[in-house]
């Protein structure tokens, strides 16, 4: 995601259900029910069944220019048929379940080059979004979902440029006791430079603690993720019942401007 704040229009009315805001009860149940310990395969290697696209600007599952697909076994976010430039045509793939307690592992990379017309700050950077608003209450027009994103960056050859770091579209998270209201926050992990696979890992513990780990080691820490009530999409999810403390959400993977390639999507979920 964008490493500075971008401000946020109002395009339409938030569709206002139970079953549609982050933070609801609805989420919790699902997220702590047939806790077995074992790894669950979102992503089943063959298609995309199981999960939601949004688009911006785009209607639900409209899957443009067949951004996100899968071949031979590997899931993509790629942009050789937008036929033009990128005009921020971000977008999200959704799971289609909703958890609180749990540890995701992804397998990713970077490949290829960036979109033409993409933003120079999205250059081989995606993002795992966490504890996310749902598909159906995004807006039209809308970025990024409301959500605690992992954002994943590849090395450009030179510079440092750690993964697996925070970014926030619409909320804040505490560190150290204090509230932490930074956009994006860099974790302590290496730089992967090229297009070799790096395998996250994200423990989610409800409100309580969220961490980011890379090779087993935890890179970056934080407790509490919370909607922005400063945020105007958050503010409407706040108006339609949710909760500002986050205790679960959906999960979804991001298309931002530069092809990107997921082999893996598991879950283990986790005692409450």
């Amino acid at each position: 995601m964008k490493t500075q704040p971008s401000v946020l229009k109002i395009f339409a009315a938030l569709v206002v259900t139970g079953s549609l805001l982050i933070g609801s009860s609805a989420i919790a149940a699902d997220a702590t029910a047939n806790d077995n310990g074992e790894w669950i395969q979102l992503f089943n290697g063959k298609n995309l069944d199981g999960w939601t696209l949004k688009i911006k600007s785009y209607e639900l599952n409209d899957n443009h220019g067949e951004t996100f697909r899968v071949e031979d076994g590997i899931l993509k976010a790629v942009y050789d048929q937008y036929q033009g430039r990128f005009r921020g045509r971000f977008g999200h793939l959704f799971y289609n379940k909703t958890f609180s307690n749990y540890v995701l592992r992804v397998e990713y990379r970077f490949v290829g080059e960036q979109a033409l017309g993409a933003p120079g700050w999205a250059i081989r950077n995606s993002g795992l979004m966490i504890h996310g608003q749902s598909p159906e209450s995004m807006e039209l027009k809308q970025d990024f979902p409301v959500s605690i994103e992992v954002q994943l960056l590849g090395g450009d050859g030179t510079n440092d440029r750690p993964t697996a770091n925070l970014c926030t579209p619409g909320t804040n998270v505490v560190m150290d006791g204090k509230l932490h209201t930074p956009h994006c926050t860099k974790s302590t992990s290496k730089t992967y430079h090229g297009d070799q696979w790096v395998t996250v890992e994200i423990e989610v513990r409800g409100n309580e603690v969220i961490r980011h780990k890379i090779d087993g080691k935890t890179v970056l820490e934080y407790t509490k993720p919370q909607l922005d009530e400063t945020d105007d999409y958050a503010k409407k999810l706040l108006d339609g019942g949710a909760k500002k403390m986050l205790t679960g959400g959906t999960i979804s993977l991001q298309s931002e401007g530069h092809p990107i390639e997921f082999r893996k999507v598991e879950l283990r979920k986790l005692d409450d």
